[in-house]
């Protein structure tokens, strides 16, 4: 049985005319760029993730970017952050001139290690920044325990409505960077980001670079950028959103679900750490002989990918940080490890049992 990795269609098909709705009526008002829509959206993601302000924008990469830009950063500072995420981490900062500066992560949970994070603190750190990663928090406590004066920008794009001690990702540091990529939990027809955050200083910068450094058009206070949530994008987003915390339950099912399905098998189901409610954007295992598994879930057209392959430390366009083999080796032990398997609220039991089988079968650990 086919298992595809990601079904949208299935998603539009149970949510297919409050959505046709609302995008022909964006086309009926041609409103296409900055909306009544992109105000209604902004307002309720703050609402849902804790913060006073929600300022869209074009992408969850210009979300950090434009971040980093607006709290100062530039040629001599750092930022500390993990080279286990994507690359629009470090992408943001390298555009702001400033150095990243890499610690290793948790084996267990994947996040950033807030012990190696305190020690990598200089007087050169002008931000840090955790990544959500697969859905679950960073231990949010214990890095702005380690913080300390430093401004924490949370990358949020995993883990929208994730929870740690009770409050939702991205309201703990100064702001925190969406995604709505469309695969992600809350995702958009095209791209989109979104900042959010509780210091109004920081929202009014923001809204002023995404539009060209403007607060009235035509008079540019700043050196800004082209970077806006369509009004397309935020119709969607607003069918989608009163929809999150229910897919966040199926989710949740669904990882259970492959708990039993893994018990008693050498596959590593994910840690949830105490404290924290997982979104489970990815359903991420550590398992033996990785490339005979995807070997096997491939020939099944069973759907999977490897989040990362190669941690960022180690790609060729981080040369210029000198970092080698074997400095950071959790994050490479990891990158041949582990696996992520499909998992979204549409997956049928079914699905996940089809799942379960063929990586058991491969692994010669049979059924459960």
């Amino acid at each position: 049985m086919p298992v595809p990795f990601l079904d949208l269609r299935a998603q539009y098909r149970s949510l297919k005319d409050e959505l046709d709705r609302a995008v022909l009526g964006v086309m009926d008002r041609c409103q296409f760029v900055m909306g009544p829509e992109v105000a209604r959206i902004e307002e309720g993601v703050a609402a849902f993730c804790e913060a006073r302000f929600g300022i869209g924008v074009a992408s969850g990469t210009d979300a950090l970017h434009l971040s980093l830009v607006a709290m100062g950063l530039g040629p001599g500072d750092e930022v500390i952050t993990t080279p286990f995420t994507f690359i629009a981490t470090i992408e943001a900062i390298s555009k702001t001139g400033a150095k990243t500066v890499f610690v290793d992560i948790d084996p267990d949970t994947f996040n950033m290690d807030p012990a190696q994070t305190a020690d990598a603190i200089t007087k050169r750190t002008k931000a840090i920044i955790p990544v959500h990663l697969y859905g679950q928090s960073c231990d949010m406590t214990a890095i702005m325990e380690a913080a300390g004066d430093v401004p924490v920008l949370e990358d949020c794009a995993q883990a929208l409505g994730a929870r740690h001690r009770g409050r939702r990702v991205g309201a703990f540091g100064l702001a925190g960077c969406i995604s709505f990529f469309p695969s992600k939990n809350l995702g958009a027809y095209g791209d989109g980001g979104m900042v959010v955050t509780s210091d109004e200083a920081l929202a009014d910068k923001l809204k002023m670079l995404r539009v060209h450094g403007c607060r009235k058009k035509y008079y540019h206070e700043i050196d800004g950028f082209n970077s806006r949530l369509d009004s397309m994008q935020a119709a969607v987003l607003l069918v989608k959103l009163p929809h999150l915390p229910d897919w966040t339950e199926a989710r949740n099912r669904k990882a259970a679900a492959y708990n039993k399905g893994f018990k008693g098998s050498s596959v590593i189901t994910p840690v949830v750490e105490d404290g924290n409610e997982h979104v489970f954007y990815a359903y991420t295992v550590k398992l033996p002989r990785r490339d005979e598994v995807v070997a096997a879930l491939d020939r099944a057209k069973v759907g999977n990918a490897i989040y990362y392959p190669v941690p960022l430390h180690l790609q060729t366009c981080c040369k210029n940080l000198k970092y080698k083999p074997g400095d950071l080796p959790i994050s490479e032990k990891l990158s041949d490890e582990v696996l992520s398997l499909p998992i979204y609220p549409e997956l049928t039991q079914s699905q996940i049992d089809e799942v379960v089988s063929t990586v058991r079968g491969t692994l010669g650990e049979g059924s459960r």
